[in-house]
């Protein structure tokens, strides 16, 4: 099979990954819309006049030298990742240098281990582990032969010791909603996977009266659901000390992906008698669900509203006939001292199973303009760590 790579446009780029299963909404048409400070680009791998790939290419120029681009394609392409690797990468990697990059960023959708709940439960409570990578996992062949070819073809993995780096998290945590053989599980399946502080505290989510409201794609009124999210989010990020999004963020994010989709991104909340207590964000692509972000109030803590917003995501991604549904990143610290470890145990207790990729990687095409964005990157983060 000789593939080229060449422009398609958003319309053929969205009818392609419709015919696909397992498709990060990061590698969508709309996604490019979201990001308006990127060049978004879409491209396609054709066998002959056959679309057999396709990915969203995000163009980043560099400071003072606008005219190169770093190329980045986020847990993407979408490609056949278990083929000849090179005979997919090559070509993309041609046209990119062709057109301008200094570098191509990749994200490949591919698994490299996998932990049990049980595993990292045990993890945590053991002061001889400190990592999920001390644990014993079942390694997937597929991420072992991406990461070997791309090592040996000269690309760098970015993949930091947290597990986070400029782009998104090697780690997340997973629930499978399909059991091995195909079949869709039932929420009995799901509620019995997970441990018994979580199934209690959905159970009194709902004695206390907790209300789950979602944003319909239609509703005239989900610009006002949107403020009300993130409003709380913001609360959320002073109280856990992150830096918030903007709300125009937000409504770029959900008229760019339900103009793609109406149903693509809905807002859950929970409220108790009349008061916000917690949301999230869900977006679902084909076979897949994310829970993308969340919010929670100080108050009230006790009547569990985010463990049942969590519940009814996750209900609807199983009704919606989803394979996985993602609870995002982790990092994989264990240790019981990290400020990270109660996100960890809040998703470990939904069952599932912590999931290491593959990691992004980096080919420099222009090794000198990749080593001065390298140590501008580096200058612009000491900057910000002085800042704090």
């Amino acid at each position: 099979m000789s593939l080229t790579v060449r422009p398609i446009s958003a319309g053929l780029h969205l009818q392609f990954l419709q015919q696909q299963r397992s498709v990060s909404f990061l590698q969508t048409p709309a996604w490019g819309r979201v990001k308006a400070e990127w060049r978004a680009e879409s491209l396609g791998w054709f066998d002959g006049a056959q679309l057999v790939g396709a990915g969203l290419v995000l163009h980043r120029p560099v400071p003072r030298l606008e005219h190169f681009t770093l190329a980045y394609l986020a847990e993407g392409p979408v490609i056949d990742w278990t083929d000849d690797i090179l005979s997919w990468i090559d070509p993309l990697t041609a046209y990119l240098k062709a057109h301008g990059a200094f570098a191509v960023r990749l994200g490949p959708p591919v698994r490299s281990d996998t932990w049990g709940a049980a595993q990292v439960k045990a993890g945590i409570a053991d002061s001889g582990v400190e990592r999920l990578t001390d644990l014993p996992s079942v390694a997937d062949t597929a991420g072992a032969l991406v990461t070997r070819h791309l090592r040996d073809a000269g690309w760098l993995p970015q993949s930091p010791e947290d597990g986070f780096g400029t782009g998104h998290p090697q780690f997340t945590y997973e629930l499978a909603l399909r059991h091995p053989d195909g079949r869709q599980r039932c929420e009995d399946d799901l509620l019995e996977d997970m441990n018994q502080l979580w199934r209690r505290n959905i159970k009194k989510a709902a004695k206390e009266g907790v209300e789950i409201t979602t944003s319909l794609s239609l509703d005239d009124l989900w610009i006002e659901d949107l403020k009300a999210f993130h409003y709380l989010y913001a609360h959320t990020a002073e109280r856990d000390h992150f830096t918030p999004r903007p709300l125009r963020y937000f409504q770029t994010m959900f008229e760019a992906l339900r103009a793609e989709e109406s149903d693509r991104i809905r807002i859950y909340q929970a409220h108790h008698q009349r008061d916000l207590v917690a949301a999230a964000v869900m977006i679902r692509v084909g076979g897949q669900a994310w829970y993308a972000y969340g919010a929670s109030s100080t108050l009230k803590r006790e009547v569990r509203g985010s463990n049942a917003v969590q519940w009814a995501m996750i209900r609807d991604a199983l009704a919606a006939g989803c394979d996985v549904y993602s609870l995002r990143g982790i990092t994989p610290t264990l240790d019981a001292d990290s400020p990270h470890i109660g996100l960890i145990q809040f998703k470990v207790g939904t069952g599932g199973h912590a999931v290491r990729y593959v990691g992004e990687w980096d080919l420099p095409l222009r090794p000198t303009v990749y080593r001065a964005f390298v140590a501008y990157l580096k200058g612009r983060d000491r900057l910000r760590k002085r800042r704090r």
